[in-house]
């Protein structure tokens, strides 16, 4: 049997969650939700199914020592920097050929650093089963989220006829894949009962995923070929340098997933959360008697459904409605919730400035 492997994708900045979140301190290093940085829950999840051994990492260069920190259980060579980033079919790529270099028939998920899962139980036989059907079949697996609402912030993918059962999960055929849709489309998704959100986590072999690069996608395919051939002699670092400046930024989701015709999605049955911007928080602290989420040292009068961020020093807010207020690392960032997502355009703002550097 071939052996199992996973990759877990943290090249992410979390710009939507500036200040807490910034170049040096990303959003997969902070313990948003829960009481470990969100890439340790991560691997912790992988317990007693993959080993340490068998886990990589692969994130931005200017984070391996701070990754290496928040994973301790991982082998330190087993985290891989990025000179720069070139989005997630490149991080797949290289993922690949860390994974082929030691096993060239291996089958390994894809996962992400900065999601907030629960049912561990039922994640793992989701992983489980996937592997088990990706190592007898020559299929491209992703996992789709059972909607618990009509979200606009999340990709869908329609799936079709039962493909098969394993470990407990059921696997269908994939149709197609659709961008964050509008309100409207989000509840005729949800009728139809066919529609689940992206995950953004996949499973597959290594053979199966050279094929598809190679049918696809040619320059990633290019790309694992060459890395591999470095990785296999403990000089992945030298050969992202080489090769990484280049190359083309493109998704997975646009170099593969929405052309190949082998894909099948497990239907995920896991409690799950992209955890994108502030106010995805709700759904994972209490509020107050007012709707309030009040995160640390805040006090409120008067003040109803706001998300007030501030573990450090005290913010005390009254009489408003319905904002994000965050005081993180001596800044203070104030915003109606229905604008959050327009924090990236914040941070961009100010990095075209040149002078905040020390606070992004």
């Amino acid at each position: 049997m071939a052996g199992r492997y996973a990759v877990i994708m943290a090249g992410g900045k979390g710009e939507r969650f500036w200040p807490l979140s910034t170049s040096k301190h990303p959003k997969q290093l902070l313990a948003l939700v829960g009481d470990k940085p969100l890439i340790a829950q991560a691997a912790d999840r992988l317990q007693g199914l993959i080993p340490p051994e068998n886990i990589f990492v692969v994130t931005n260069a200017e984070l391996v020592e701070a990754t290496q920190r928040a994973v301790p259980m991982l082998p330190p060579e087993n985290i891989v920097g990025e000179p720069m980033g070139r989005d997630t079919a490149a991080a797949v790529a290289c993922g690949g050929a860390l994974v082929g270099a030691r096993d060239p028939q291996a089958v390994f998920a894809v996962l992400t650093a900065d999601q907030v899962m629960g049912d561990p139980e039922v994640f793992a036989a989701t992983l489980r089963g996937g592997m088990d059907l990706a190592e007898q079949h020559e299929i491209l697996v992703t996992i789709g989220i059972q909607p618990a609402f009509p979200s606009t912030g999340f990709g869908y993918i329609e799936s079709g006829g039962l493909f098969g059962e394993a470990a407990g999960v059921q696997f269908k055929k994939a149709v197609r894949f659709v961008e964050k849709p509008d309100a409207g489309t989000a509840q005729r998704y949800l009728d139809t009962g066919k529609f689940f959100w992206n995950s953004g986590m996949f499973i597959w072999s290594v053979p199966t995923l050279g094929k598809a690069f190679a049918a696809h996608c040619p320059e990633m395919k290019k790309l694992m070929d060459e890395l591999t051939a470095y990785a296999s002699r403990g000089g992945i670092s030298q050969g992202l340098e080489k090769t990484y400046p280049t190359l083309g930024k493109i998704s997975v989701d646009y170099a593969l997933m929405e052309k190949a015709d082998n894909i099948v999605m497990a239907c995920g049955t896991f409690s799950w959360d992209d955890v994108g911007s502030w106010p995805a928080l709700e759904s994972h602290f209490p509020h107050d008697a007012d709707g309030n989420t009040l995160i640390g040292n805040c006090q409120q009068i008067d003040s109803t459904n706001n998300i007030v961020f501030s573990r450090d020093r005290m913010t005390a807010v009254i009489g408003v409605d319905n904002l994000v207020v965050v005081q993180a690392d001596g800044v203070t960032l104030v915003c109606p919730k229905d604008r959050a997502q327009d924090i990236k355009k914040m941070v961009m703002a100010l990095r075209a400035k040149g002078t905040f550097d020390d606070i992004l």
